[in-house]
């Protein structure tokens, strides 16, 4: 499954919302008329003064929430990182494990010996997961009825499932809540998240960086494009640190400055 980000609603008139909060601190408006006079350019104009002024409060009070599928949870975990936002995710515990989708590198897909160790290890995780799950089922029910059923572990399910549908289904999320540890990294997962604008530039300063992660590296790229289509003068300078400025890696730079200000020219 390819990585997908979708822009799912954003604040209205994100621009015209954080002019409004910067006219307010630089003019005598009052609340009732601090929409007036707020043309398109005069939005882009206090956008811009903001940025200059390296005043970034205002931008706060424009959010945006973004729907991100067929990312690992190797790459949701680098997301949730960034703390000043908000995020729901796809629950391990109450969706089946059993036949997980999974994420495979680019690097490991290009190397015939690398690709194949990585398939049989998740083939592997995949049998231990429902093992590990259908034993813990069958060991649920066996309680529940006071005596240990006869027939296999999927058989014993199967009967249980038929006469008690909804103790049954208890007892497999019950179960997943377990199991789920065996499920490895590359799983794919699903997450719902709401950044401000100024955690937004953040995040992009961040994770556009040609040194960050491939997987969550593609999403920030993905989100920045959507969110220059609504709201381009607030993320017109938006990317890598290094856009603007030396390179904060230091030593470990990738020595790559001149090719990613040209990616990001606008």
């Amino acid at each position: 499954m390819a990585i997908k980000v979708t822009l799912l609603t954003h604040t209205p008139n994100p621009e015209q919302t954080v002019a409004m909060a910067a006219k307010l601190c630089y003019s005598p408006s009052g609340i009732e008329d601090i929409r007036d006079g707020l043309t398109e350019e005069k939005t882009a104009s206090f956008i811009d003064m903001l940025a200059g002024l390296g005043h970034a409060s205002p931008t706060e009070h424009a959010s945006f929430t973004f729907g991100i599928e067929g990312i690992s949870r190797a790459c949701s975990h680098q997301l949730v990182r960034h703390r000043i936002a908000s995020y729901s995710q796809q629950s391990q515990r109450y969706v089946d494990g059993t036949k997980f989708d999974f994420v495979t590198p680019p690097e490991v897909a290009a190397n015939e010996k690398a690709l194949k160790a990585y398939n049989n290890a998740l083939d592997v995780q995949a049998k231990a997961y429902r093992e590990v799950r259908d034993a813990l089922v069958a060991g649920y029910i066996a309680d529940f009825l006071g005596e240990k059923p006869e027939g296999s572990d999927a058989e014993v399910m199967s009967r249980f499932k038929e006469a008690h549908k909804k103790v049954y289904a208890a007892f497999v999320k019950k179960a997943n809540e377990d199991a789920r540890f065996i499920l490895p990294n590359a799983c794919t997962t699903k997450i719902v998240c709401t950044f401000n604008a100024r955690s937004l530039q953040n995040f992009f300063a961040h994770r556009c960086c040609n040194r960050a992660q491939w997987e969550i590296r593609e999403v920030a790229e993905q989100m920045l494009l959507q969110c220059l289509e609504v709201a381009p003068h607030l993320f017109k300078n938006c990317g890598p640190s290094c856009l603007f400025g030396p390179c904060p890696e230091g030593a470990m730079s990738c020595g790559k400055q001149k090719e990613m200000r040209e990616k990001y020219k606008r």
